[in-house]
C-alpha cells in the first residue's frame, strides 16, 4: 500500500507543472476580467512571483527536476521563515491571477473558478510536500528534523531561523525560472487580451 502512495506522490511531483496548468487554462478560457479585478489581482500575482524568485535564488535549479533532489538542506533566506516558500509564492500567484481573471464572471462562476483553481493547487501540494519531506528526512536525517522543529511548514514565522550562511544567487533564476517566467508572461498576455476585449 505504501509503495502505491509513493508511486502516486512521485507521479504527481513529476507532473506538477502539467497538473497546475489545467486551472490556469480554465481561467484563461472562462475568466472575464474587469479593470478592478486586474488592479486587485495582478499585484498579488506579482508578489507571489517575487516570493518564488526569492526562494529559487536560495534553493537553486533543483526546483525544476522531475524527481526530488537536494544537494544540500536549504535553511536560509525565505527558508528560514517557512519550509515551503516556493509553494507559498506559487499559491499567491495563482490566487492573484484567479482574482484578476474573474472580475466580470457571475458570483457562482467566480466562486467556482477561484475555488477549483486554488483547490487543485492545494491538492497537488498536499501530495508532493510530504513526498519531498520524506526525501529530505532520508537524505539529511536529524538535521532536517531539527529544521522542522524550528521552522513551520506553511505559515511563515516573524523572524528568520536560518543560518545566514548561504546567499541569494540571481544566476539560479536564469537557469531554473525560464518556464515560470514564460507561463507568467502568457497568463499576463491572456489577461490583457481578455480585459481589452471586455
Amino acid at each position: 500500500m505504501k509503495r502505491d502512495g509513493v508511486t502516486l506522490q512521485a507521479f504527481v511531483f513529476k507532473n506538477r507543472g502539467l497538473l497546475l496548468s489545467v486551472p490556469a487554462a480554465a481561467l484563461t478560457l472562462f475568466g472575464r476580467p474587469s479593470a478592478r479585478s486586474v488592479a486587485l489581482g495582478l499585484p498579488l500575482a506579482i508578489a507571489g512571483e517575487l516570493v518564488r524568485c526569492w526562494a529559487v535564488g536560495y534553493s537553486g535549479a533543483t526546483t525544476r527536476n522531475d524527481a526530488v533532489t537536494a544537494p544540500k538542506l536549504v535553511t536560509d533566506g525565505p527558508y528560514g521563515y517557512v519550509r515551503n516558500p516556493l509553494y507559498i509564492g506559487n499559491f499567491l500567484t495563482a490566487a492573484g491571477f484567479a482574482f484578476a481573471f474573474t472580475g466580470r464572471n457571475s458570483c457562482a462562476a467566480r466562486c467556482g473558478l477561484l475555488g477549483a483553481s486554488l483547490a487543485a493547487m492545494a491538492g497537488v501540494y498536499a501530495i508532493i510536500v510530504p513526498h519531498e519531506e520524506a526525501f529530505l528526512r532520508e537524505q539529511f536525517g536529524d538535521a532536517f528534523d531539527r529544521y522542522c522543529e524550528r521552522v513551520p511548514r506553511l505559515i511563515p514565522q516573524r523572524s528568520s531561523r536560518g543560518s545566514a550562511e548561504a546567499r541569494w544567487d540571481p544566476d539560479a533564476l536564469l537557469e531554473a525560472e525560464s518556464k515560470t517566467f514564460a507561463l507568467f508572461g502568457a497568463m499576463l498576455a491572456a489577461l490583457v487580451v481578455k480585459a481589452g476585449a471586455a
